[in-house]
């Protein structure tokens, strides 16, 4: 069995990618995309982290977040927010008997992909890649057209402009997905 180690970096900047289980054709995260919110928020509510860029897709999501200065506890927010959002789901996913005996949900793979942030430019292509994700994907032809994404958020402040991937030069600030 491989041994999985982890990088512990206080205060680190982090890129991840979440998966459902069964990511093909499951558009499980969009269709209760205002419950992960909200799980989200209560999680970093209790254990605070900022949200640098932040997309989600039908079956997976991405995103780039920074830790507080004494922290590098980001598995423990993982758990929190994976086990949060599948306990307010009801119970009507197919789960392997390896699940059943270990009283697991089948919703989200058990693990995930985590990138330390190096510098700028590392930092820069990460949160580039979370927001052209939904285009990469073919769900939208523009990125401005996906409403859960924080690339609203980043365009409102300057930070891409409006026509960034594709985009008409409108910023549209009604969206779902703001963090």
């Amino acid at each position: 069995m491989p041994d999985y180690r982890r990088t512990w970096n206080p205060g680190g900047t982090w890129f991840f990618t979440v998966n459902l289980l069964q990511r093909k054709h499951n558009d499980l995260l969009v269709r209760h995309v205002d419950t992960l919110r909200r799980i989200v928020q209560s999680v970093r509510h209790r254990h605070p982290f900022i949200v640098h860029a932040w997309v989600v897709l039908p079956g997976h999501l991405h995103c780039v977040i920074e830790l507080p200065p004494t922290d590098s506890n980001y598995p423990m927010r993982w758990g929190l927010i994976k086990a949060g959002f599948s306990r307010s789901l009801p119970v009507n996913e197919r789960r392997s008997s390896v699940r059943l005996a270990r009283g697991e949900r089948g919703i989200w793979q058990r693990r995930y992909w985590e990138h330390l942030i190096r510098d700028e430019s590392d930092f820069n292509a990460h949160v580039d890649y979370v927001h052209i994700n939904p285009l990469k994907h073919g769900l939208v032809g523009r990125v401005i057209d996906w409403p859960y994404s924080t690339f609203h958020r980043c365009g409102t402040r300057g930070v891409y402009a409006s026509d960034w991937g594709g985009g008409n030069g409108e910023v549209e600030t009604n969206v779902v997905w703001i963090m």
